[in-house]
């Protein structure tokens, strides 16, 4: 059976004869096929394209084999590599296997034996992720909405979104600001049953508290000054659809106690009005601080806590999964390529280290912005390190920082040390700072106040 377009391989060999007939092979079945005649045009190629499967040679001159591997594995520790090699070279293949590789085959191969063995190793692939063709389903309806990564963390969460959206259960999504809460949302609805219906967002933090209630439950005529018309609210415009609320946190325990009322018996009350109105919405929350804390702190209501929190999923900051960052920078060159004369088409290795040092305080939101700040400042086809000023700054700043301090700092000292920089580099521009941090201006008023910046 002939693969989906889907599967990308790269196949590196020196001898063009060999990534001809490989490819050829390769594309009868379907394959989308990339070829590269070096280790290190490998390396270009891998940085720019997101791949499935790497048909690797061993002998080659330059950068070998085993060399190419193992900058592969670091770039992409999930990748699948399959490993071509001669009979002299049985020995080198295990030693590869050892290294990350999942299998070999020795020239000269017939296309039934390419083709057995890479359909072998992609059937692997997928029962390890857990779930085959798991990043097609999560396809979103628009390219803003695909949700990139590999890493086993995000591999979790798909397996989570796909068993969860067909049902009605209410959902919490808990992370850090900026790494992706409402994208995960809108997948859970994107596979839905609901996904023909509306899917309301209402942001918790952003609206007055004051005009939250009407904006959430509508209001009749009259009921308060400036209430000249009736209006529906967001609830009911989301009626047989799905309800996000975004930063749930923020909501005052009186809306959560009416929030509460709507779960329990799917119906509102507009503001001055004495009827119900009943409503079947299926409702998903984010927060981006521990909610479970706030219960305690009695700021947030314990039995609507336990009402939202029936498929909890947590999203990982993305420090703790640095393996999706190389897959996230190019899904961001290919966004923003499109506005270029000149597009990028490949990323420096110097300049992919850089930023997977980096701990990204703003996480994926912060990542997006530094992107597409460095396409403003890149003149050629080539994305380098000078066109991160900041992040060099940042890793120099922090070689001084650590010169001096001998003992390890905690991730707040780093994350304040961070904003700092930000906001020297933006002559204190808060708004600028915000955006390229990837956090929202409510988010950095309140660290600056917390880190007591304002008073440097």
């Amino acid at each position: 059976m002939k693969q989906e377009p889907e599967n990308n391989v790269l196949v590196v060999d020196d001898e063009k004869i060999m990534q001809d007939s490989c490819s050829r092979i390769l594309l009868k079945e379907g394959f989308k096929v990339c070829t590269a005649g070096c280790g290190r045009e490998a390396i270009e190629k891998f940085n720019c394209n997101p791949f499935d499967l790497v048909l690797l040679d061993l002998k080659m001159p330059g950068m070998g084999g085993i060399e190419t591997l193992q900058r592969l594995r670091e770039m992409d520790p999930g990748i699948t590599i399959l490993i071509m090699t001669g009979y002299p070279s049985i020995e080198t293949a295990v030693k590869a296997i050892k290294l990350g590789a999942c299998d070999y085959i020795t020239k000269p191969f017939t296309p039934d034996t390419l083709r057995s063995a890479v359909n072998m190793a992609l059937e692997r692939k997928s029962r390890v992720a857990g779930n085959h063709g798991l990043r097609r389903q999560l396809k979103a309806k628009k390219e803003s909405d695909i949700i990139i990564g590999k890493s086993e963390a995000m591999r979790n969460i798909y397996e989570l979104v796909r068993r969860t959206a067909p049902t009605d259960s209410t959902v919490l999504i808990t992370g850090e600001s900026g790494t992706g809460k409402e994208l995960i949302a809108k997948a859970i609805h994107n596979y839905s049953l609901r996904k023909d219906r509306e899917f309301v967002t209402v942001d918790c933090s952003s609206l007055v508290e004051t005009l939250l209630e009407s904006e959430l439950f509508g209001h009749v005529k009259g009921s308060f000054t400036g209430a000249i018309h009736a209006k529906y609210g967001s609830f009911e415009l989301a009626n047989g659809g799905t309800f996000f609320f975004d930063e749930i946190g923020n909501l005052s325990l009186d809306i959560q106690a009416k929030l509460l009322r709507v779960i329990q018996e799917k119906e509102i009350k507009p503001v001055g009005s004495e009827k119900t109105v009943k409503v079947d919405v299926r409702i998903i929350a984010a927060a981006n601080h521990d909610i479970k804390r706030a219960t305690a702190k009695k700021t947030f209501r314990e039995d609507l806590y336990y009402r939202l929190n029936v498929v909890p999923i947590h999203i990982p900051p993305l420090r703790e999964r640095k393996e999706d960052i190389p897959l996230l920078v190019n899904h961001f060159l290919k966004k923003y390529n499109k506005k270029r004369p000149v597009p990028v088409t490949a990323v420096l290795p110097e300049t992919m280290k850089h930023l997977m040092a980096c701990d990204w305080p703003g996480n994926v939101r912060e990542l997006e912005n530094a992107i597409e700040r460095a396409l403003i400042l890149e003149d050629g086809s080539t994305l380098q390190a000078r066109s991160f000023p900041w992040l060099v700054n940042q890793k120099q700043a922090e070689q001084i920082y650590s010169r001096h301090n001998h003992k390890l700092c905690c991730l707040e000292d780093m994350e304040k040390h961070h904003i700092k920089l930000i906001l020297r580099e933006t002559g204190g521009h808060r708004g600028q700072a915000a955006n390229l941090l990837g956090i929202d201006r409510k988010t950095l008023y309140k660290k600056i106040k917390k880190y007591e910046l304002d008073k440097k």
